[in-house]
């Protein structure tokens, strides 16, 4: 997706514009607006059912996974200083490893323009006010960029009108983030520094609930280029402090009582040499990396005790992967041998072909990945309403096999592609119900039986004239081997959207549409399924001038997203209107 399509899609964060690509999902169906960070983690083709991400976010190269959880925190990215996002669904390669399991995306930053400048105001309803600015410019040898954005809306209610009492309050954030990077390019070979912020506060849909996160990263890469060869060397380092407090409403939700305050800090460690060597009809690479995080989890009790889990994990890995060209057939394969933490070790093989002449290609894939448990999930307890979820030191990695093949059309016009997939999962790591009664529900993590998730995603572009429109859908099967549905995985899930454009002048409709899905382990709370629809209006104004209309959830619709026990709902209708500037000054 490029930044064109990312622009295209409404949302307020990023998260809601990549929606449109089938099976993404964040733990549950609500967006970064509201959502607790701590369930803000990625699936991809229905895979998984917890709040850490099995997809590996990389910004520029460097990991953006919160350390501790696993999750991403939406907010540190400026959708409009986005490039490009490249989404690769599957573990079809062998070059990623650990938080890789349903697949990663990379996210590229827009490269630095000669005295460029980014100014963008947004206004909305709930009183959202959303300022991004940015600043780039090129010299001889050295470029530099920067963007930052500050964001606070008032939100909404998580509990449906019909049961909201006293101890309800709106869900909603409010955040600072930037970013810095420096390019240097040398005799001898580019230098790339960049550094990264990001402060967040939430409060989370009842009076003693918030949490706040502070969060910083600084890395730093070299890449050397020869004929044939290509040579890179990165390293970062990411400090984060996570703040949390959990209640228990009572009282016909009139009464709000505090559990206990928690504070998660935690930083990570990182590094990675990759090497390349191209030839006309061959290719191949091989790297190393290395991930080091540390955190604990502190919670003071009320109203007395102390509650403390936390630990050290060490990853590492090394890797090659090769492909060929035979005729119209090209091969690919490779191998990843990595060192988990705790003792673990796995060997991630993958392989697979891409065969295509004229406007037909097919192509498949084989391949085996994993995920070791976070930090989080092993050490740190945490509520959500009155379901209490508790940790599992013991947790053992889950793993998977897949095996996937599709075609591809391209026409002048259009576009079609068809995927089948299979995915055989172990020890998949779920939050499983111990007990469960209409005032509480406890839970625990653990490695629950083996599970199987089979489906079908097809997309379908057609131009004609002024008008692109786009059809996509996922047709996706996860069930345990004890018959029951893996939670928070709707069977299908589509999105449709016709966009306009004709000189200055830009207008997208769009719809998304999902069918039920469970909310546990057990099936018993069963999530209906919805539709939304939104709208975008962009119109130039004079040079790099435009302004914006966005419309989301246009037709108001209410929609579950959790049952804890009390059922929440997701995000009514969003409007916002703007402002921007997006180019040279002189």
């Amino acid at each position: 997706m490029d930044s064109t399509a990312l622009q295209q899609s409404p949302g307020t964060n990023l998260d809601d514009r990549l929606r449109d690509v089938p099976g993404f999902s964040l733990f549950r169906r609500s967006s970064s607006l509201a959502a607790n960070p701590t369930t803000q983690g990625i699936s991809l083709r229905g895979i998984g059912s917890s709040g850490a991400s099995r997809t590996l976010v990389l910004w520029d190269g460097i990991p953006a996974n919160d350390p501790f959880g696993g999750w991403v925190y939406w907010t540190q990215f400026v959708p409009g200083e986005i490039g490009r996002a490249e989404i690769s669904r599957g573990a079809a390669t062998s070059i990623f490893g650990d938080r890789a399991m349903s697949g990663a995306i990379g996210l590229f930053s827009r490269p630095a323009e000669k005295l460029h400048v980014l100014a963008e105001y947004e206004f909305g309803n709930d009183s959202t006010h959303d300022l991004s600015a940015g600043f780039s410019d090129v010299w001889s040898r050295v470029a530099i960029s920067g963007t930052a954005r500050a964001f606070t809306s008032d939100g909404y209610f998580i509990v449906p009108a019909s049961i909201r009492g006293t101890a309800d309050t709106r869900a909603n954030v409010q955040f600072v983030t930037g970013d810095v990077r420096i390019d240097h390019y040398t005799s001898i070979g580019n230098l790339f520094f960049k550094t990264s912020m990001l402060a967040e506060e939430r409060q989370n849909g009842t009076v003693l609930t918030h949490n706040s996160t502070g969060m910083g990263t600084v890395s730093l890469r070299f890449v050397r280029e020869f004929t044939n060869d290509w040579v890179s060397l990165a390293g970062f380092r990411t400090q984060e402090g996570f703040h949390s407090t959990f209640d228990s409403v009572t009282g016909g939700r009139n009464i709000d009582s505090l559990s206990y305050r928690q504070t998660v800090p935690s930083h990570a460690e990182g590094g990675a040499a990759l090497w390349q060597h191209h030839q006309s009809k061959w290719n191949v690479m091989a790297g190393a990396d290395v991930y080091r995080v540390e955190g604990t989890s502190t919670d003071h009790l009320v109203p007395s005790g102390l509650r403390v889990g936390g630990g050290t994990q060490l990853q590492h890995g090394v890797y090659g992967q090769a492909d060929a060209t035979l005729g119209w057939v090209r091969l690919f394969g490779g191998v990843r041998h990595s060192f988990a933490g705790q003792g673990s070790q796995f060997l991630s093989p993958s392989g697979g072909f891409v065969a295509g002449k004229k406007r037909l290609r097919a192509r498949g894939s084989v391949y085996r990945s994993f995920r070791a448990p976070t930090l989080n999930e092993l050490y740190r307890e945490f509520k959500a309403g009155n379901t209490t979820t508790k940790a599992n030191p013991a947790l053992l990695p889950e793993t998977l096999w897949g095996a996937e093949a599709g075609v591809d059309w391209v026409g002048e016009t259009g576009t079609f592609r068809v995927t089948a997939y299979r995915n055989a999962l172990d020890k998949l790591i779920t939050n499983v119900t111990l007990s469960s009664s209409a005032a509480a529900i406890v839970r625990q993590r653990a490695n629950a039986a083996a599970a199987l998730s089979r489906g079908v995603e097809a997309e379908f572009t057609e131009r004609l004239r002024n008008f692109t429109g786009e059809l996509k859908y996922l047709y996706v099967e996860s069930r345990y081997v004890t018959g029951f549905r893996v939670a928070q995985i709707p069977k299908h899930q589509g999105t449709a959207q016709l966009t306009w454009l004709r000189g200055g002048t830009f207008a997208s409709a769009g719809l998304r549409s999902y069918t039920y899905q469970f909310d546990d382990d057990l099936n018993a709370f069963r999530l209906p399924g919805y539709a939304s629809a939104q709208l975008v209006i962009r119109r130039h104004l004079a040079r790099a001038l435009s302004a914006e209309a966005t419309l989301e959830n246009a037709l108001d619709r209410q929609f579950y997203t959790a049952f804890t026990p009390t059922p929440n709902i997701g995000a009514p209708r969003q409007w916002r209107v703007g402002l921007r500037w997006d180019g040279r000054v002189h």
